[in-house]
């Protein structure tokens, strides 16, 4: 079978499409043949070796942590899942990823595929949708009436994090630039981080900040000052620690997303009623991922990529 594999880190030059075995589930695993993987900037990470701390994959390594397909083979002791099935799930980090023609997931991680939308655009959804629900949700414990802030809300976890907010009866308050707007057209306030300081533009407190961008130090910290007393600041950029005020009672967390099954159905359940919108960009052959990531790496990436096989 055909995969994406690097040998070396490095940049998107170590990327390379060539033949490999076909993979055998064990116990408790499924093969899926795949229909599509998506681009997380996680991925550009990884391939470049910045993250062995935290994520030690081995070499050579196949990346592509999203995956939609079709169940090909089931291993000893699985159940619930049958071949034939449309899934998606969110793959294990240090594992063999989907950026090929099958992959092999555990069972347990995988969910059934939205109906409303093509298999290969599911795969855009399980890494960002459940970043944005386990921000919101589980670290954050937003609630209806309730204030937000999602700086970053044009990227792929915020436009998700805009619509799960408004779905939950929150204020939005988003903060984009001018060519991610209409990814975010559902806020309440949207703030052009361009030609706006953020802190001046919010006038009222929130009770939760999401900062899903890349910011300097001292605009996290800046992000602190809007949240009232008691409340959190939920940070997904995790190389710079979430800073906190403990004279106010306001949380600084870091959110290490986790593979959730039944997060991600109830995401998927949203899809199909119409409640969440998945908004893919680019959808790029598997042979072309290396320019992917090379674009992605020139920073001339918006929106989200899906890789399909």
């Amino acid at each position: 079978m055909k995969a994406v594999r690097f040998h070396e880190f490095g940049g998107p030059e170590v990327l390379r499409y060539e033949d490999v075995e076909q993979p055998t589930p064990g116990a408790g695993e499924v093969r899926v043949r795949v229909a599509a993987t998506s681009f997380n900037g996680v991925d550009g990470n990884i391939r470049a070796g910045f993250m062995q701390g935290p994520i030690p994959v081995e070499l050579p390594h196949t990346p592509g942590i999203d995956v939609s397909g079709t169940v090909d083979a089931l291993g000893d002791g699985v159940d619930g899942v049958a071949v034939g099935d449309q899934v998606v799930g969110f793959l294990p980090m240090v594992g063999t990823g989907a950026a090929a023609e099958y992959t092999i997931a555990p069972a347990d991680i995988l969910t059934a595929a939205p109906k409303k939308v093509p298999l290969a655009d599911a795969a855009a959804l399980p890494l960002v949708g459940l970043t944005a629900w386990q921000a919101l949700f589980e670290h954050g414990n937003l609630a209806a009436g309730q204030r937000v802030l999602i700086n970053g809300a044009g990227g792929a976890v915020g436009a998700y994090a805009v619509q799960l907010a408004k779905d939950a009866g929150a204020y939005v308050i988003a903060v984009a630039s001018p060519r991610s707007s209409g990814r975010v057209a559902g806020a309440d306030e949207i703030v052009d981080h361009t030609t706006t300081d953020v802190t001046a533009a919010v006038t009222e407190p929130v009770d939760l900040a999401l900062n899903l961008a890349p910011v300097a130090p001292e605009q996290l910290a800046a992000l602190v000052t809007l949240v009232r007393d008691g409340g959190a600041l939920v940070n997904t950029t995790v190389w710079m620690p979430a800073p906190s005020d403990e004279k106010r009672g306001v949380r600084g967390i870091d959110l290490f997303v986790r593979s959730d099954a039944d997060q991600l159905a109830d995401l998927v359940a949203r899809v199909n009623t119409g409640e969440l919108t998945i908004d893919v960009a680019q959808r790029v052959p598997l042979a072309d991922l290396a320019t992917l990531h090379a674009q992605a790496g020139a920073g001339d990436l918006s929106g989200k990529a899906v890789i399909v096989v």
